[in-house]
């Protein structure tokens, strides 16, 4: 419970309004009681961020493995992350508010050398069968990604371009991955 309302309210106020009293009495117990948990306020920050992140990772890679073919790899991390995204929408706006802070880089440290060494593996099959073509990985990342979270942002903003509200489909999301795979295809 002291997880999730600081997630609230770091999403509703920021990291500048966020502080353990307001947490504290939000939460209903005693601002010692949270200090017996956590050493200070930037320790709570980062565990309540580890374990968002964990749990977004975690998800990220369930049935997934580095030794799937290139398109099947790409669509379950596609399916994986459309479904974290669309039902954990205060995480992932944490997340996003996480990213610009100082803290983040701790968080990242850690994320990314479990994410790293699995979807590095993966890329690294995928180029060595010949199912991708090698790319830096930033070109790869932006290309393979974005218009997956693209599409998911749209979902989520109440309309687009000034157009009714748009609504996230399984096809629409399997339109979009043929044409990132076409793309990455040799």
């Amino acid at each position: 419970m002291l997880h999730r309302k600081a997630v609230e309210m770091i999403v509703q106020e920021g990291l500048d309004g966020f502080g353990v009293n307001k947490l504290a009495k939000a939460a209903g117990v005693s601002p010692a009681t949270i200090y017996i948990y956590f050493k200070d306020r930037e320790d709570l920050i980062l565990q309540v961020t580890l374990r968002v992140s964990d749990k977004m990772l975690k998800e990220s890679l369930d049935g997934f493995s580095p030794d799937m073919t290139f398109e099947e790899g790409l669509r379950k991390q596609w399916q994986n992350r459309a479904g974290y995204f669309l039902n954990n929408p205060l995480d992932v706006e944490f997340i996003e508010k996480m990213r610009y802070s100082h803290l983040y880089d701790k968080v990242a440290e850690r994320m990314h050398m479990t994410f790293k060494e699995v979807m590095g593996k993966f890329y690294n099959n995928s180029v060595a069968r010949k199912e991708l073509i090698p790319l830096p990985f930033e070109v790869y990342w932006a290309v393979a990604f974005a218009p997956l979270y693209q599409l998911i942002k749209f979902h989520t903003q109440a309309t687009t371009f000034g157009h009714k509200k748009y609504t996230f489909t399984n096809d629409d999301m399997e339109q979009a991955l043929q044409l990132v795979l076409k793309a990455l295809k040799p």
